[in-house]
């Protein structure tokens, strides 16, 4: 496979990514400047801790974050960044309360050893409040960063209780498209799908349309969200996305029944639904080669 168009995601606990680029240096074009485009790298992904969730989904819900930090702790090469997309805690009215579950999901993520952990806000995180506690704890809830080569665009489509990007952002999100080279290397992060997976369960963007319009022209994309915990694959047009399983318990499969209920736990398979995967792409067709492992609660 040409090493200048391979892309290899590989996902750990709740995803991870590893993205090839050339051999050594060379320079892209980015916004009609030279970009520095260096050797292969990766990220973590993790999403949907839930920290302060408690009930018989998992009864290890004190332990399996912890777990999840010391797991990639050790990974033998560290990787580049980490991010969380979204549901970091679990939902609650208390505003005390929900800043208490925050504090105390800080402090188990400053235990990881990697020098750039970033964040995006869940439905549990911020649609109660529109994003001002999460903010607080942890800065933009949308926000953009460059990293060897590579643009990288985290969106908000949870602050708005009405489950809106809105139109502000949608506006912010074109003015950066806009400074962009059509075959620029974009990688996008959100918490709900941006396509109707399944409204009727909330796994859906009602402006994801807008936002994938936007994206629509530019020839090399790919979206990484959680919230629906476990893997999926889409494409709309040439863009892929990719759901991260979740770090506290799995749902069923997009609309496989009336409710999105959490599966029940299987004290004989505690890991059911989590686990570790790799995922092999070439970025020119997308076609990917996924190998899966399990988590393993020790």
């Amino acid at each position: 496979m040409d090493r200048r168009s391979f892309m290899k995601l590989t996902a750990m606990g709740g995803g991870a990514v590893f993205i090839s680029g050339l051999y050594g240096h060379a320079q892209a074009a980015v916004a009609g400047k030279a970009a520095t485009v260096y050797d292969d790298f990766y990220f973590v992904q993790l999403s949907d801790v839930h920290w302060g969730f408690s009930g018989g989904a998992n009864p290890d819900a004190l332990n399996t974050f912890r777990k999840t930090v010391a797991t990639v702790n050790a990974l033998e090469v560290p990787p580049d960044f980490i991010i969380f997309t979204g549901d970091l805690t679990h939902t609650t009215d208390d505003p005390k309360e929900r800043r208490q579950r925050m504090a105390e999901f800080k402090d188990i993520a400053a235990g990881l050893q990697v020098k750039t952990v970033r964040f995006i806000p869940g439905e549990h995180d911020a649609s109660l409040d529109n994003g001002a506690a999460f903010k607080e704890n942890f800065g933009p809830s949308n926000y953009t960063f460059e990293h060897k080569g590579v643009h990288f665009i985290a969106l908000d489509n949870v602050s708005d209780p009405g489950a809106r990007i809105g139109d502000s952002q949608l506006e912010w999100l074109k003015s950066d498209l806009d400074q962009q080279a059509t075959d620029a290397r974009i990688v996008v992060f959100t918490h709900r799908p941006l396509f109707d997976l399944v409204p009727k369960w909330d796994w859906a963007t009602r402006d994801g349309d807008k936002a994938i319009a936007l994206l629509m022209p530019y020839s090399n994309v790919t979206v990484f969200y959680g919230h629906i915990h476990q893997e999926h694959h889409h494409m709309t047009g040439q863009i892929a996305h990719h759901a991260a399983k979740s770090l506290i318990f799995p749902l069923p499969a997009p609309g496989s029944q009336e409710k999105r209920t959490p599966l029940p736990w299987d004290p004989a398979a505690p890991n059911k639904g989590l686990g570790f995967r790799e995922v092999e792409a070439e970025s020119g067709n997308h076609e990917y080669k996924l190998t899966e492992f399990p988590v393993t609660r020790t």
